[in-house]
């Protein structure tokens, strides 16, 4: 089976922890039968949704928004993708700015005449760096979940790990808050975190698997059902 993963990153830094984090995630699941590509949001003109309407019933194909901003190509590959990474800072123990604005703008899959329910079933996978051992990881994970069941999506979770909400991991030595200036990407240093986001990614190909294979299963019988 092919699968499409699409990581989007909610951090203003680029080649920062958030950044290398999210690769880290991508390799870790790195086979020829699945394509990875990142979504830096930091690099693209999303607006704030104005909830003025238009996708309840003007939508049409390549237009899913009335802003005309750079939302509609991010839409397209969410649409495109068998699992999507959120993936933020947390700054103030929540998911980002870029992140929120974003997700606000994925009411188009909601309530849209044209894609509503398009999301429905993709796997969802959250990812959060936190700079402190309890700086908000759990709550910005909420932000990201509450998104994917929002949108019918499929949260992966795991047991095993830092936290069964998602990928986790820690910019200072361990949680410890003390600023180092000769470390880039700490989160390189954060074993723990590293296997939480291996095990929660190798979680959400197992799923797209599941969902992959009852999705052929229900055409296949549906086309017998439809030519006795």
């Amino acid at each position: 089976m092919e699968y499409r993963v699409l990581g989007i990153s909610g951090s203003p830094v680029r080649g920062g922890n958030v950044e290398t984090f999210l690769n880290k995630m991508l390799e870790s699941i790195a086979q020829p039968n699945v394509s990875t590509e990142v979504v830096h949001l930091s690099g693209t003109n999303i607006s704030e949704c104005i909830h003025c309407n238009f996708c309840l019933s003007r939508q049409e194909e390549g237009k899913y928004c009335s802003l005309k901003d750079d939302a509609q190509k991010v839409f397209e590959k969410v649409e495109a993708a068998d699992i999507i990474i959120l993936s933020s800072p947390v700054y103030f123990m929540r998911t980002s700015a870029h992140m929120a604005a974003f997700i606000d703008r994925l009411r188009v899959f909601v309530f849209g005449n044209l894609v509503q329910g398009r999301l429905r079933n993709k796997i969802g996978v959250s990812s959060a760096v936190s700079w402190l051992r309890n700086g908000g990881v759990e709550t910005t994970h909420l932000s990201h979940l509450y998104a994917f069941m929002t949108l019918e999506m499929i949260p992966a979770s795991i047991h095993k790990g830092v936290s069964p909400l998602g990928a986790s991991a820690l910019a200072s030595s361990e949680g410890c808050g003390v600023f180092d200036p000769s470390v880039r990407a700490g989160i390189l240093e954060d074993d723990a975190g590293l296997e939480s986001a291996k095990a929660i990614m190798e979680r959400a190909l197992e799923l797209a698997g599941i969902i992959k294979k009852y999705d052929d299963f229900y055409r296949r019988s549906h086309r017998h059902s439809d030519n006795p």
